[in-house]
């Protein structure tokens, strides 16, 4: 087995979990590729007695490694989707970050998470993505996100005006700070902080949610995934602002924002102990009256 490590740097407290993880790997004869900037960040905290393999781009994992190991957050998590790209490589989230509904395995489990990816005891959940029609190649390829597309207005501007399209229909005409088109995954990140309703991960949707809207009588729309949503961007000014996750570019009102599902997942390891409804209860705190 071959598993790949990719982070953001932490702090000295997760020094003993990186160690751990990394000794229960190499005592199970598992190769450990690292992520080159992420390795120049951990290697003061490692056994200088163990070798370990260097990579820096999608290519070089491609067909190279089994599984990826993020460090982090859920940014995190979103961080490595350009690096594993339609791969398919799985990937587990261990938690060095804040809230963590993607980087699940806190670290007081990560040791037994790794037990249980090294006895094959783990399933495998796919996520979908969405994309944006890109030919123009603004986004290097990499058009599509596990979280949401967001158009907002640009700096502190005037708000935008949106048009949007649901297979040619109209939907609506948003006069809003923005809107986002949402994956079931991205419906506990941004577009929840606005007001948008949770999906299960498997839901077969997408959720389109708009951001601080001039009408209090639009709400969020839950709609099929297969749909292809168009969306037109007026207003007094001339550029917005296009999300990817957290890849923005700034782009003109000419741009045609043409949105759909892909045609390959992302895919998520999951222990078996785990499942979405506990994950949201105690990332949100529910059934805790924290007034007695």
């Amino acid at each position: 087995m071959r598993v790949g490590f990719y982070g953001k740097a932490f702090g000295p407290d997760y020094n003993k979990l990186m160690r751990d993880i990394v000794r229960l790997l190499k005592e199970a004869s598992v190769d450990i590729v690292i992520y080159e900037p992420f390795w120049n960040d951990i290697k003061s905290c490692l056994d200088e007695n163990y070798e370990f393999e260097l990579f820096n781009n999608h290519d070089e994992i491609r067909n190279n490694i089994d599984m990826l190991f993020s460090f982090g957050g859920d940014g995190t998590i979103l961080d490595s989707v350009p690096l594993i790209r339609d791969s398919g490589i799985p990937a587990l989230g261990i938690n060095t970050g804040t809230l963590g509904f993607l980087a699940s395995v806190s670290p007081q489990y990560s040791s037994d998470a790794v037990k249980n990816i090294i006895s094959g005891n783990y399933m495998t959940e796919q996520r979908s993505l969405i994309q944006i029609k890109d030919d123009d190649n603004v986004f290097n390829g990499i058009n599509y996100a596990l979280n949401e597309i967001s158009i907002c207005r640009k700096d502190n501007g005037s708000l935008i005006v949106v048009e949007v399209y649901i297979d040619n229909m109209l939907l609506n005409t948003y006069w809003a700070d923005g809107i986002i088109i949402a994956t079931p995954t991205g419906s506990t990140a941004y577009s929840m902080s606005v007001g948008g309703p949770i999906m299960t991960p498997n839901a077969d949707s997408f959720l389109i949610t708009p951001i601080a809207a001039h009408n209090l009588s639009v709400r969020p729309v839950v709609i099929p995934d297969k749909s292809v949503v168009k969306v037109k961007v007026n207003g007094r000014n001339d550029k917005f602002a296009l999300g990817l996750d957290s890849r923005i570019i700034t782009a003109d009102k000419s741009f045609a924002i043409e949105i759909r599902k892909t045609d390959f997942t992302f895919n998520m390891i999951k222990m078996p102990d785990m499942n979405f409804f506990e994950t949201i209860r105690k990332k949100l705190l529910w059934g805790n009256d924290l007034r007695n």
